[in-house]
């Protein structure tokens, strides 16, 4: 049956959205920054890279933690304190006095960041109708999106006030991030019925890997996390640098290109997950972006360049709400902090060990490839979704997700 792509969103996931859409404006703003921050404290190129690595690095081995803290506290409560975990860390950022402290806070940013993403998708997996829970995904993709655009336009502007500004920036979005989100669920009566004893016992980490669903799932945003938030924003730009030297400010071009076919096909992915079932943009989704990558080395021409990006990102569009829609139906109307963070941390994995491996292959062996091993790892996902029953329907996807095997 066709789901409803005329069903009425609860206002939480709007919420949500806004919540979302604040906190990556703030991030754009301050992460161009952050380099440039530590390098101010006469340190290498290296140890400034360390700062942004040592965000990433805590937000993947704190994730069992954010599971436990939601399974404890319930999703409202570990939102709210996880994002003002980074409010403070990023406000102290702001005061750092030595490059040891700014190290030690970032990282400690990095704990909170994790709380507040996985407290921020069970929530939304929670408010989200299940006919409906494609476009939900969109629109929240969305709202991130929206915010890392115009998050470095706004940057540059407040970075105009000197290199702590924007730290100060983002700690004012986080803290009203904060209060849109908890203000607005205090009283929901979606959340608030579920944020307590739960009438369905909690859907544990272990149960949740006999799904055949959410095996696929973790390796699938292990891949998009290796090709989408590592390799896109660290090979990417040194592929272009090397392919058309001196004009520095291309890569910024070519990744925009990839904002851009993501943009276009956002929201009507979300309605098509809903009307014709996850499987079918998944795997196209995954193949097309596993295409582009393989085929950008090859192209000598920047138009060329710019339109597999263009393409490469419509492609994620098509994964995107998709996997997130997967999770939705895989965790249902159960409290699963814990296998929600496994999906945080599998994706979180990809863009850790992403740029190092592709940028060890660069150096050993060439961009071709890196770019290679990139688009293989896509591809076996779309082939692992082509191989996993993913129904198109309501009572079709419930009967699947609740089997094991």
């Amino acid at each position: 049956m066709p789901r409803d792509s005329k069903t009425r969103l609860p206002f939480e996931v709007w919420a949500l959205v806004a919540g979302g859409f604040t906190v990556a404006l703030g991030y754009g703003v301050v992460a161009p920054t952050i380099p440039q921050y530590a390098h101010a404290f006469g340190v290498t190129n290296l140890a400034a890279s360390a700062i942004v690595s040592a965000f990433a690095l805590m937000r993947l081995v704190s994730a069992p933690l954010a599971g436990w803290v939601v399974g404890r506290l319930g999703e409202r409560r570990t939102y709210s304190t996880g994002i003002l975990i980074v409010a403070l860390s990023t406000g102290a950022c702001a005061l750092a006095n030595s490059y040891p402290q700014l190290l030690v806070l970032r990282a400690a940013g990095g704990i909170g960041s994790t709380m507040f993403t996985v407290a921020a998708t069970a929530l939304l997996i929670k408010v989200s109708p299940v006919q409906a829970r494609g476009r939900v995904a969109s629109v929240n993709a969305a709202g991130f999106l929206l915010g890392t655009l115009l998050g470095p336009v706004l940057g540059a502007l407040v970075a105009g006030f000197g290199l702590r500004a924007p730290f100060v920036f983002y700690f004012a979005t986080l803290v009203i991030a904060a209060a849109v989100v908890w203000f607005a669920l205090r009283r929901s009566t979606i959340v608030g019925r579920r944020d307590g004893a739960d009438a369905e016992p909690p859907l544990r980490f272990g149960e949740a890997l006999r799904i055949p669903s959410y095996r696929t799932l973790l390796a699938s945003v292990f891949a998009f996390g290796w090709s989408s938030f590592g390799v896109r924003v660290s090979v990417v730009p040194l592929l272009v640098a090397a392919t058309f030297p001196g004009q520095p400010a291309l890569a910024g071009w070519v990744l925009a290109a990839y904002a851009a076919g993501n943009a276009i096909l956002i929201f009507p992915s979300g309605r098509w997950n809903d009307r014709f079932g996850r499987r079918p943009l998944l795997i196209t989704g995954m193949a097309v972006t596993a295409l582009g990558y393989a085929a950008l080395p090859a192209a000598q021409s920047i138009w060329v360049t710019l339109g597999i990006m263009l393409i490469a990102g419509a492609g994620s569009a098509l994964v995107n709400p998709g996997q997130q829609a997967v999770l939705a139906d895989v965790v249902g109307k159960r409290r699963g902090g814990g296998v929600v963070a496994g999906y945080s941390m599998a994706s979180d994995l990809g863009g850790v060990l992403g740029p190092l491996v592709a940028g060890a292959i660069v150096d050993a062996a060439g961009f071709d490839w890196a770019f290679a091993v990139t688009a293989a790892l896509l591809a076996l996902a779309a082939l692992a979704w082509s191989l996993t029953p993913v129904a198109g329907s309501s009572a079709a996807r419930d009967r699947n997700v609740s089997s094991t095997g």
